[in-house]
Parts: C-alpha cells; sequence; structure tokens
C-alpha cells in the first residue's frame, strides 16, 4: 500500500504564552476543543532547537466545523525568539495561515466588533473567492477565505486552517514538490503580476508570481471528512530579495513553525521523500506519545527549508471523562472514521466568551 495523506491535521503555532494563544484561537476562530495538552521536554528536534533539548507546553486544539487545527506550542524553557526582522511578502517559508469561512462578510463584521486588526477590506482572489486578512494577537497573519465544505456545528462562522500561502525562491519547483509529495497537483491559478488583494500585506504591492493548488482527488483516511479540502498557495517576489522567515531562530519559536499533515504508512512515505530528494529530518519513532494521544512523527523541509510534518496518529482521545480513547491501528487505511465519533469531541469543548 502506497502512503495516504488524509489532510491538514495542523498548523503549528510559537507563541509566548500557551494558555493565551488558547484563549485567543478560542474566541475568534473558534478552536475551542483541546485534543491534547501537555507540558514535556521536546528531545527529538535537534537539528532545529541548537542541538539541545528544550521545555516546552503545547495544545492542539481543533474546530468541530472542520478544517484542520492548530498546535499552540510554547518554550518554557527559554525565551521563545521574535523574527529579527519584519516578515515581508514573498519572504521563504510558511507565511499566513488560511482560515475557512461559511460567511466571508459576517467573519468580517465580527472580527471587526472584536477589535481584530484587519487589513484592508474583502477582496475577491484570482479564483473568485471572497477574502480578507487579520492578524491575530500575537502578530501572525490569517487569510479568512470562502468555502464551502463544512462537517460539524461550532460556535463561530469560521472553521479550522484549510492552507497555507508560502514564500518559495522558485515557483515551479515548489510546485513540483508540493504536488508530487503532498498530492496538490491541481494547479488552479499560476501566473504573474501585481495583485491588488494582496496589496494590504507587507510588501504586497510588489510583483509576484503566484500559484493556487489543491488536490484532484478526494482525500481519504481517518479523519479526512473532517479536514476536508486545502489549498497551498506559492508566491515568488520578482523584484524584492527575500529572507528566510525562521531565519537565525529555532523551530518552536514565535511564528508559524510547520504545516502538518494526518498520513497512513510512514515508510512508503519515507521511501517516497527520500526518492524525491527530500529525506525525513526528523523521526520521532513509531512511539511517540503526547498527552493523551500517541503516533509516529517526522519532518521534511520543502526546497526553500520550510518544515512541513507528517502524523500517523496511533492513539486518540475521544471523550476523556470516559476514557473513551480510539485506536486507529486497528482501522482500515483509508476509511473514513464515523461521522458520530468525531462529532462527540463536542463534549471536551472548552467556551471562552
Amino acid at each position: 500500500m502506497s502512503y495516504i495523506i488524509s489532510g491538514i491535521q495542523q498548523v503549528g503555532i510559537g507563541v509566548s504564552n500557551v494558555h493565551k494563544g488558547f484563549e485567543w484561537y478560542n474566541k475568534n476562530f473558534g478552536m475551542d476543543i483541546p485534543v491534547f495538552e501537555e507540558a514535556a521536554e521536546a528531545n527529538l528536534m535537534l537539528p532545529y532547537t541548537g542541538g539541545k533539548p528544550h521545555q516546552r507546553h503545547a495544545i492542539l486544539a481543533i474546530n468541530l466545523k472542520g478544517g484542520g487545527g492548530f498546535e499552540i506550542w510554547q518554550y518554557t524553557s527559554r525565551v521563545p525568539e521574535a523574527p529579527k526582522f519584519k516578515p515581508q511578502l514573498g519572504d521563504l517559508g510558511l507565511y499566513c495561515a488560511k482560515i475557512k469561512s461559511e460567511n466571508v462578510e459576517q467573519s468580517f463584521e465580527f472580527f471587526k466588533s472584536k477589535k481584530v486588526t484587519i487589513l484592508g477590506n474583502i477582496q475577491l482572489n484570482p479564483l473568485g473567492k471572497k477574502h480578507f486578512f487579520i492578524k491575530d494577537g500575537f502578530d501572525n497573519l490569517f487569510e479568512i477565505i470562502e468555502d464551502d465544505v463544512w462537517f460539524g456545528k461550532g460556535l463561530k462562522n469560521t472553521g479550522g486552517p484549510v492552507g497555507m500561502i508560502i514564500g518559495v525562491s522558485d515557483i515551479e519547483r515548489s510546485i513540483k514538490f508540493y504536488s508530487s509529495i503532498l498530492g496538490y497537483d491541481k494547479v488552479l491559478f499560476n501566473n504573474e503580476g501585481v495583485y491588488e488583494d494582496l496589496s494590504v500585506l507587507p510588501q504586497g504591492t510588489n510583483q509576484f508570481k503566484r500559484a493556487i493548488l489543491t488536490h484532484s482527488k478526494k482525500r481519504v483516511g481517518p479523519f479526512s471528512e473532517l479536514f476536508g479540502n486545502s489549498y497551498i498557495e506559492l508566491v515568488q517576489a520578482q523584484n524584492y530579495t527575500p529572507r528566510k522567515v525562521f531565519e537565525n531562530r529555532f523551530w518552536g519559536d514565535l511564528g508559524f513553525i510547520h504545516l502538518c499533515f494526518d498520513i497512513k504508512n510512514m515508510s512508503a512515505l519515507q521511501k517516497a521523500c527520500t526518492d524525491a530528494g527530500h529525506p525525513f529530518t526528523v523521526d520521532g519513532g513509531a512511539g511517540f506519545e503526547m498527552g493523551e494521544a500517541a503516533g509516529h512523527f517526522t519532518y521534511i523541509e520543502d526546497p526553500d527549508g520550510a518544515l512541513i510534518e507528517f502524523v500517523e496518529t496511533k492513539k486518540m482521545p475521544i471523550l476523556k471523562k470516559l476514557n473513551w480513547y480510539l485506536d486507529l491501528t486497528k482501522r482500515p487505511a483509508e476509511k473514513p472514521l464515523p461521522t458520530w465519533m468525531l462529532k462527540a469531541l463536542k463534549f471536551n469543548r472548552k467556551k471562552m466568551e
């Protein structure tokens, strides 16, 4: 069996206070279900943490309306560092996370009422989708974009992350990477120019090569119905010399630290990545546990060094109060989990208004 990608499992976000981070994303994005929370030593990411293990505290939160989750991650043994410069559109790496909305106008008014920093007004992207940009309370950029694929009920009209805007140095090389390894083989847009809908972003009035990718085949696997569709948007600056967003910083420092995909068959994925010239740079092993969840995680780098994580989930809590834990090793790899089972996660919801 080849490997299966169920979708974007989560976006990793480095913050200075994990509980304040969870509160902000809970109140504003409806990321109100903590799948796990754990304080422990991160001793397997040494290539990206200065060769030394560090203490950390992490919360994985999801929104039952659909999309991926957030892994909210804080160093506790060191002070997490901000970029030494203000990242611009086209800088290399994970730049802006895409958040799905069922009604973009209502989302705009909601964020306005919450005094969230909104960049400009609602625009149309090259695909004709309504979208706008905001900053969270920690200076991270998010694109709020219309979507019509939903899973369950939530407390906000936004869901979870459905993609990422990524700065690259060679757009054709990156299209090949995200298509061949991650299955984003359908190019919805690929052009060069100055884009009005990006003009509100730092350096957004410059000229860019821009491509928007999705997957031609419906995702399968245990969590595929929850994650839904997703998109990778690549931007290559044409008259600006980009820098790496995580230049001279550690993984886990402030900002978007990784883009994580839920997968099945890690050994087949490892061969495919190696054959493509992107071998695993970190392999956490098949018995890794994180709080109440367990699985096998690995990392690769995209052509410009952005970190892509893969997680093969082995165990996860459904209803902690009843000690109900799901063993995914005993289920068919391609078959989605029953909707009712995942919707039972609502009983773990933490409301914050």
